[in-house]
């Protein structure tokens, strides 16, 4: 059975390539394009991981990050791709339970792919 990541990214052009990426690599993968979107989809089914944005219209994903914490029946973790890259909004989101940060400038989709894969090789 593939495992099922939520991409949460209002950028349609980086969800779409994350996604295509992701499902050439076996994933089943659903995007929610806001955070309200991403919270729906989270509380609807069960994911595998998400990637998240943070800067997102409706609910950026440091309040999906604190729905995610503070939900006792949703236990998705979270890697947290976004344009931020302060280290307080690093620290925030992994004191929100972020299981990894990057910066989406900094990073290609190969090593995205690569973070994924290694996320599901050690659980």
């Amino acid at each position: 059975m593939s495992k099922k990541i939520l991409i949460a990214e209002d950028e349609t052009p980086m969800a779409n390539a994350l996604r295509l990426k992701l499902e050439h690599s076996g994933y089943e993968v659903s995007i929610a394009g806001d955070g309200e979107e991403a919270v729906r989809l989270l509380s609807d089914g069960h994911f595998d991981l998400a990637l998240l944005d943070l800067v997102m219209p409706k609910k950026d994903g440091f309040s999906v990050l604190a729905f995610l914490q503070e939900s006792k029946e949703i236990t998705t973790p979270a890697i947290v791709a976004s344009n931020l890259g302060q280290t307080e909004d690093r620290g925030r989101a992994e004191s929100l339970g972020a299981i990894d940060y990057f910066v989406k400038s900094d990073i290609s989709l190969a090593d995205i792919l690569d973070k994924v894969n290694n996320f599901f090789s050690r659980s």
